[in-house]
């Protein structure tokens, strides 16, 4: 493999796993905080619709971005609503806010877009840092992406730093645990409940607006091709802690980069199978045979005051 091959593969694998560490990470305050956000991809699937239409609309991606995160925080609010509020089941919950969006948007995407199809939408260009970029190999791969890549790093730290060292972090490990004993330590579950589902959908907004505005520059029917779904696995993977899930995501991304790979170096891998990878470690991810990290007592478990 060259320099230029490795270089290449790096900044593609970081860029592929983006959208999944940004979702992930808020996808792991709100299981911690006991809500299955089984959404995650629909929400994903809005803002990547929601901030293609905007910055074309407009001109401007960071309008596209902020309309994005905006759709995305409306779905949360629902699904929070269902699932905390009127307790609704949260896989079912899940499951149909995913098959709407799905539908949402392939229809708003065939009477707004239709022949304007293959326009690019104005998107963010790439940040060149000064000195570090021109690091050989690792310069390319890690200094040259968007400002949304850099933000999702960021969101990484922020939130790792927020569940272990904020009051507000403590509240979400205890709602998350054990919400009667929160509920008797003071502590208002309902609202924690709330917080994290709004923050999972802000963090799933900012990731679907990377891939259609800060990847692609392009919306498509379907565009997430269930990263969400991985971000949730990333998260089992990653035993429900922030690096570990980095790291999930991570792998998830540069499995997902590994079709790239493979043509260029002449390797004679079917790019088919190639595809399925980031799905088949999904897959030994939730049977079990990855990350044996403890889910949160009190995830999926409805919670009422006085029953």
């Amino acid at each position: 493999m060259s320099e230029d091959q490795l270089a290449v593969f790096l900044g593609s694998g970081l860029r592929l796993a983006m959208p999944i560490i940004l979702a992930g990470m808020g996808e792991l305050v709100s299981q911690r905080a006991g809500v299955l956000n089984l959404s995650l991809d629909g929400m994903m699937l809005t803002a990547a619709f929601a901030a293609a239409w905007a910055s074309w609309v407009t001109g401007s991606p960071v309008i596209g971005v902020l309309v994005g995160v905006m759709a995305c925080l409306i779905v949360a609010f629902f699904q929070a609503i269902l699932s905390v509020t009127l307790r609704a089941n949260q896989l079912v919950v899940g499951i149909g806010f995913n098959i709407l969006a799905l539908g949402a948007t392939t229809f708003l995407y065939r009477e707004i877009f239709g022949p304007l199809s293959r326009d690019t939408i104005p998107g963010f260009a790439k940040l060149h840092i000064p000195g570090l970029s021109e690091i050989p190999v690792i310069g390319p791969a890690l200094f040259q992406q968007t400002g949304l890549a850099y933000i999702g790093l960021i969101m990484v730290v922020v939130t790792w730093a927020m569940l272990k060292y904020t009051s507000f972090g403590l509240a979400v490990r205890a709602v998350g645990e054990d919400p009667r004993a929160a509920d008797k330590a003071g502590i208002n579950v309902k609202l924690i409940r709330y917080l994290g589902v709004l923050y999972a959908g802000t963090l799933a907004g900012l990731g679907g607006a990377f891939m259609s505005i800060a990847d692609s520059n392009t919306f498509t029917e379907g565009m997430t091709r269930g990263a969400g779904y991985l971000a949730i696995t990333a998260v089992i993977f990653g035993g429900w802690a922030p690096w570990k899930t980095l790291g999930a995501c991570l792998l998830f991304g540069f499995a997902t980069a590994l079709q790239f790979l493979a043509p260029a170096m002449n390797l004679n891998i079917p790019v088919a199978s190639l595809l399925m990878l980031p799905y088949v470690l999904a897959l030994f991810a939730i049977a079990g045979f990855v990350g044996k990290g403890r889910q949160p007592s009190g995830l999926t478990l409805a919670f009422e005051r006085g029953r």
